[in-house]
Parts: C-alpha cells; structure tokens; sequence
C-alpha cells in the first residue's frame, strides 16, 4: 500500500478540532497520549451501521480538512521513538502524502523529499500510517476524498527524541510549528481534480519529475492563482501536467488555529513511471 510517489490518475467515484503539528514525546515505545495546547479529540459520533468515521450530514461543518486524530492510538503516540534512537536514527525529516477516502480510510501514501539517512523514521511512519484512519474531510457539509499533505520531523536533544507530526508542507510553519493545516484538493461536489497524469507525450517514460507550484487558495478553497515555481527535469512535460491537474482543483481550506484562511504555498508534486502493465 506504501510506497515513494508513483502517478496518481484517479477515477474515485467509488468539528473545528483541529491540530498541525504533534506534540514532542517520552523516549518510550508506548508513551502517553499527549495533546497540542488547545486542541481537543474531535467528535465522531455516528449511526449505527454507518461507515467508520462518518457524521450526519446536519451535524458537519462547511469545511474540514482531513486530519489524523489523536489519543493513546494515533500516529504520532504509537512511533517507536525509543527504537529509532536505539537503531540509530539521528535528525531527519520527509514528506507525505495521503490518499483519503470520505470515510477516513488511507487508500494509499507516498513519501518524498526525505532527509538524508532518513529511512528508520520512514519505516516507522509507514508502519504506523498501515492502520491508521483519519478523522474525514468535508466540504458543503459532506464527507469528501482528499490528498492529505504531511511532514514529520525527528530530532534527538541530549538524547531524548523530540517527534513532530504536521499537517502542511510548508518550511515557515514548520519551523514555527504553526497550528497551521494546509488547503487539501478535493474530489467530487464539483471539484474537477482528478488526481496525478505522468504526461503522455514525455519524451520517455522511464523519468520522474518534479514540478513545484506556486498557488493562492481564498478562504473558501477557490483556487485564485497558479504559477510553476520550478520543473525537474525541465521541458519533458512535467510542467505542463501539473499545472492541468491542478489548475481544476478545488480545496479544502487552509486552517489556522482552527479556522478557515486564506494562503499561499508551494506545492512539491511527484512524476514517477507509471507500473507496466503485466
């Protein structure tokens, strides 16, 4: 189910709680649940019989990003810090991104733009990510499928780790480990996104790519401005593959503190070779 970024070209038609970033934890391998200030366990109450995560319609808000809920089960508490410093892993970071479907179910993650020397913690992440669920995604009061952003950074301080888990990509607010969820496009209520294209008429289909886009996203998720910030490699049509997959998109909101903002970011999308059929 986990892998490095592959080519997304998806058909899917098959609470104000919010946090960005994880508290620092014991250096055990099953801490305490452990909480950012100010933030609380987002209700998820449902019928009976209904798909897990899943919120009457009336009871939704306008906007909710797709988070990860904490508690003694979520992500961040069940990393084995204490394993990774007794492996031997030392500072490092990457980057993930999520599939999520309108239940909260993790169809699929890529990881990217890892540290050097960072492959326990992406071993660890992966694994703890394998059964995770999130709290759903909703836009016009209804459950959506999204691509959920994430970091997470780990560094060891007199010996004891100090693990962060955030929910944007970008440097600033991770570095002021701002309460801060950036904008996630969305499929479905009129949101043409549909997900990643490796171009068809790259000159061969054996490259990756990386294209960085420079977007403005209202505070009601309306994509109001593009532009490529950077093409690796350039003029093989990864730049114009991802300004066509997002240039349609529509988002959920950035949040800041719990509320819906208006943003700017820089979006890092991955090209990999799709799989040859057998």
């Amino acid at each position: 189910m986990f892998r490095s970024w592959f080519s997304l070209a998806v058909a899917l038609l098959a609470a104000p709680a919010l946090f960005a970033a994880e508290v620092e934890l014991k250096p055990s391998a099953t801490p305490a649940p452990s909480r950012p200030k100010g933030s609380a366990s987002p209700a998820m109450s449902r019928p009976a019989g209904s798909p897990p995560g899943s919120t009457p319609s009336a009871e939704l808000p306008m906007y909710r990003p797709a988070v990860l809920p904490i508690g003694p089960q979520s992500v961040i508490n069940r990393i084995d810090t204490a394993g990774l410093i007794r492996d031997g892993q030392k500072d490092a970071s990457l980057y993930f991104c999520s599939a999520v479907n309108k239940w909260g179910e993790i169809l699929d993650t890529w990881t990217y733009k890892q540290s050097p020397d960072s492959k326990l913690l992406e071993r660890e992440l992966v694994r703890c990510l394998d059964n995770a669920t999130f709290v759903p995604a909703v836009y016009d009061h209804e459950p959506v499928f999204v691509l959920f952003y994430g970091a997470v950074t780990f560094k060891v301080v007199d010996g004891k780790p100090h693990l962060r888990l955030f929910a944007n990509q970008e440097p600033e607010e991770i570095k002021k480990e701002s309460n801060f969820v950036g904008p996630q496009p969305f499929y479905g209520k009129g949101s043409k996104f549909e997900g990643l294209h490796y171009p068809a008429d790259a000159v061969t289909s054996t490259l990756s790519g990386l294209v960085e886009l420079g977007m403005k996203i209202d505070a009601e998720g309306k994509l109001k401005d593009l532009q490529v910030v950077s093409e690796y490699p350039p003029l093989v049509g990864f730049r114009r593959a991802a300004a066509e997959d997002f240039r349609v998109a529509s988002f959920i909101p950035a949040f800041r503190d719990g509320k819906p903002v208006e943003c700017s970011i820089t979006l890092p999308v991955y090209y990999e070779p799709p799989v040859a059929e057998q």
